[in-house]
This record gives C-alpha cells, structure tokens and sequence, in this order.
C-alpha cells in the first residue's frame, strides 16, 4: 500500500494512509465537520441565550425587590397635631361683627391707622431691617442644608490619578539558589506605576435613611420661613409702636409747654397781685413753684421723644440719627377704629408663624426618628471604578492599560453597644419636646389675645372718663381764675384746677397712646402682617418679597 510521507510532531516522517489522506483533503469531509461545527455553534447560543435571558429575568427580580423595599420608610410618620383650642374668646370683642367664622385678613392692618408716615417707614423697614435680613439668611442656609441631604439620592464620582516610583527589596543570591555558599547581594527592580480613572459608589436608599433625612432638611427650611414670619410680625408691631410712642411724647411735649405757659401767666399775675397788696407773697411761692414742676418734665419727655427717634432708625437699619429731621415736625397720635377681625380661635393655628414654627420643628423631630431608626439596618451600595494603570509613560492610555470593576457591597453594624438604639430614644425625646414647645406656643397665643382683648375694652373706658375729665377741669382752670382775679376765693383752688387739668390732660394723651399700642398688640397677638392663605407670596402693597426669593 503506498502512501505520503509526512512529519509527526517531533520532526520525524511518518506514513499517512490513503484514507487517512482522503479524510484529510476530502471536501466533502469538510463540509460535513463545518456543519458539525455549526450545530455546536448553534448549542452554545442557545445556551449562552438561556444564560442571558435568564440575567435579565434575575435583573428584573432584583430591580422589583428593591424599588419595593424602596417604597418604605422607617421610622413614624408625621401626624399635624389636633386642634385644642376653644371655639370662641373669652374677653370682650371690639366690636360684634369682629367675630367670624371666616379667615380674616390682617396682613396690611397698619393701614388702619390711616397714616401715611407710618406706612412708609413700615415699608422702609421691611426692606432694610437687619434681623429680617438675617432670618433671611437662614433660610437660605435651610435650603443649603437640604440639597446637601438630597445629595445621598445620587452617586459620588470621584477622579484619582497618581504616579508611584517604588523599588522592591533585594535578595542574596547564593542562599537563594543554594548553588553557592557565598552570598551575592542583588538589588531589587525599581518601577514606576501611573495610575488615572474614576472611583464611583451609590447608595440604595433601601430603608428610607436619606428620605427621611430630606423631610427632616424640608421641616427645617418650613421652620426657617416661619421664623422669617415671626420676625416680620414683631417688626411690623415694633415699628408701628415706637412711631405712636413718638406721637405721644410729642403731644405730651406740646402740652406741657402750653400748660406751663398757662402756669407763667398765673404766676405773673399772682405777682402783679401781691405786688398791689392783694395777696400773701404765700402765693407767689405757690405759683412760681407749680412752674418749675410742670417744666421740670419737659426734658424728661424730650428724651424719651429723641431715644424713641433713635429707636426707629435702628428699626429701619439706619444710624441712631438718621430720621432726626424727618421725625421732629409733630403730628397727632393716630388712631384705629376698634373694631378689630378677630375671627376665631382656630385662626391663630395657620396665621401665627410662632405656632406655625413649632410645627415645623415637630415635623423635623419625627423625621430624623426615622433617619436614626435607618442605622438598624443594612446600607446597601453600588461601587465603581475603571481606568488606566501602567508601569510605562508612554502606555498609560493605550487599550491594553484600561481596567475597571464594579459590585454591589453590604455593610452591617450589628454591634455598637447600644449607641444606635440610644440615638432612636434621643430623637424620640427630642419629638416630645417639640410637641410640649408647640402645645406651651398655642397656650401663650390664646393667653396674648385674651389679654389685649381685655386690656384694649378697659382702656377704652378710661379714654371715655379722661376725655369727661378734660372738659370739666378746663371749665374748673377758667372759673377759678376768674374768681381769683375778683377776690372771691385764694390762689390754692386756682393751683390744684391748673393741676388738675394738666394732669388729666397728659393722661389723655397717654391713655390715647395705650388704646392705639393696645390694637398694635393685638394685632401682632393675632400674628397680622401677613396673609396665610397664600404661602406663595407675602401680601400685596406690605413691601416684603416673595418666597421664592425669601
């Protein structure tokens, strides 16, 4: 049988048989072995298919697990306290059509008093006042604060790059090989290693830890904008008090200086008298004594009047002498109908921003129960990286240098002695605090109405007796002078009728003062200023920005 020389693996001829030949160089045995291939090809899709169809179902699975565990929060959620208020005032109303079951708006009452120079240092202030500006920035820090806490929502990427230039430790080549008992020192390699890529890390907000750290960021920025509220209100009660104190010492100033012109006149008549020999020089002391009291206030009354200027300058962040000039011409007292929209308790729970406030710190309170509550359970994260490393400059960017890696990871603190639980009992007091500070708030706001309400009648009925008051001793001042003047009775009726009347007069004044101080208060009480009913903007024509700028 003859056939073909050939050469086994090792270089040696050998003898290939003709069928062995034919099996080799057959086309057909080709095309059979092609179509063996193919099926194995075939087999192997398939699998690999299975394989992939089977990734994508367990994908599915895990990504339906973990929105549905996303789906849940730990921790309590907050609950809006209920209303414990009474349902009508105790104190007496202003006026009976002040009672309404309606939201009343008190956010411009200062325009009440009808007066202009008022309304514009409102205004002023509102734009310039520094604690408003500072309640301001609050705010903006709470809205900082919160998107720090929506950060954890999202992944962190960082970028590292860094070049290394190390040598490994040498060797002693002798005691190495154990070829030779001499020992033959060698250095070791120096290499260098450039390192440049990405280190990403996600964190799966599984239990609800971040969420509720967000709601806790959102209370604190609702507490922010309150308290913006709250300084507003006293700003607002603030200003309008100093300006009628200002009125008042003004008036009261006025009227000491015509009562002491008054006075001089007496007294230079009680002079002239006793001159003629028709009184005692027992009067003239008397009189000349009674002027020296009446001016000896008016320096008393100019200081209040110049603190009280200084005050709303400093109001309206200005220095202390900023509004001398524009203050010192006097006007009247000014003066609001009493007839005060109180509606009804229940009001107070949505227009005070005090209230309001607390709220909002128990809605943070419970919030971060759930925050520290997250610690029991495991956090779950997706970590990153990808690429280039080399050992060479030159190849630090080429294909073969790229590496990256990614994988889920686990951690769980199962042991800390008992720091997490105590953390949970904490925030939990913490919440109690904020609901006791709230119920305590809501107390204190019912207890400042009541109080003003009463305050507020009472006055109105000493203005009433003050102003009968006035007319008789005007009428009592000007019929004892003119018995003086004819003899029929002494100086002491004409001194306690001039006293008299300058003391009723300034009480009026002050008593004007306390009834428009006393609505200012109740005004403020009510937490007017601003309108509740739209948290989007504050009230038109109050001069205070909206809150999307707050």
């Amino acid at each position: 049988m003859s056939g073909t020389l050939a050469s086994n693996s090792y270089g040696q001829p050998t003898m290939v048989t003709p069928k062995i030949k034919d099996l080799l160089f057959n086309r057909g045995f080709w095309v059979s072995n092609q179509r063996n291939q193919t099926d194995q090809t075939n087999k192997m899709n398939h699998k690999n298919l299975f394989r992939s169809h089977h990734s994508h179902c367990l994908f599915l699975v895990a990504t339906l697990i973990l929105s549905t565990l996303s789906a849940c929060m730990v921790g309590p959620n907050f609950q809006r306290p209920g209303p414990d208020v009474p349902a009508g005032w105790v104190g007496p109303s202003p006026a009976a059509e002040a009672i309404s079951p309606e939201f009343v708006d008190l956010s411009s009452w200062w325009t009440s008093f009808e007066d202009p120079a008022l309304t514009a240092l409102i205004k002023r202030a509102v734009e310039t006042n520094l604690d408003l500006r500072l309640a301001r920035a609050r705010i903006r820090q709470a809205r900082a604060a919160r998107g720090i806490a929506a950060s954890g929502f999202g992944p962190t990427v960082d970028v590292p790059a860094s070049y290394r230039r190390s040598r490994s430790p040498g060797s002693e080549t002798g005691r190495t090989t154990g070829l030779s008992d001499a020992d033959t020192p060698t250095k070791g390699p120096i290499t260098n290693s450039y390192q440049i890529g990405f280190d990403a890390a996600w964190e799966l907000d599984i239990f609800g830890g971040i969420r509720r750290e967000v709601e806790a960021a959102e209370a604190d920025i609702e507490f922010a904008i309150e308290g913006h509220r709250s300084v507003l209100v006293s700003l607002l009660a603030e200003v309008a008090r100093n300006y009628v104190d200002l009125r008042s010492f003004q008036q009261r100033i006025i009227l000491a200086g015509r009562n002491l012109q008054a006075q001089k006149h007496t007294a230079k008549l009680t002079r002239e008298r006793f001159e003629g020999g028709f009184v005692s020089g027992l009067d003239v002391a008397n009189a000349e004594a009674q002027v020296a009291t009446t001016a000896s206030q008016i320096p008393l009354l100019e200081s209040s009047l110049q603190q009280t200027m200084y005050r709303i300058s400093v109001l309206l962040g200005l220095e202390p002498a900023a509004l001398m000039k524009e203050l010192t011409p006097a006007l009247e007292i000014p003066t609001s109908s009493p007839a005060v929209p109180l509606g009804v308790p229940s009001d107070l729970l949505r227009r005070r921003p005090d209230i309001r406030q607390a709220e909002a710190d128990i809605h943070g309170a419970t919030a971060r129960i759930g925050v520290a509550t997250s610690d029991l359970f495991p956090r779950f994260n997706i970590l990153g990286a990808a690429g280039y490393q080399t050992a060479q400059f030159g190849s630090w960017f080429d294909t073969i240098s790229r590496f990256w890696s990614i994988g889920p990871s686990v951690s769980w603190r199962i042991f800390d002695t008992g720091r997490i639980r105590s953390n949970i009992e904490q925030q939990k007091a913490l919440e109690e605090q904020a609901l006791i500070s709230y119920r305590q708030t809501v107390l204190v706001a019912l207890e400042e109405v009541e109080n003003t309400l009463i305050a507020s009648a009472k006055e109105d009925e000493r203005r009433n007796a003050l102003v009968q008051a006035v007319t008789a001793n005007r009428k009592a001042v000007t019929l004892a002078t003119r018995i003086y003047t004819e003899g029929q009775t002494d100086f002491l009726n004409v001194l306690q009728a001039q006293r008299a009347l300058y003391d009723t007069e300034d009480a009026l004044a002050q008593s004007t003062r306390t009834v428009s101080v006393n609505l200012i208060s109740l005004y403020k009480a009510l937490g007017g200023g601003w309108e509740p009913v739209s948290d989007a903007t504050y009230p038109a024509g109050s001069g205070i920005i909206s809150s999307s700028t707050r």
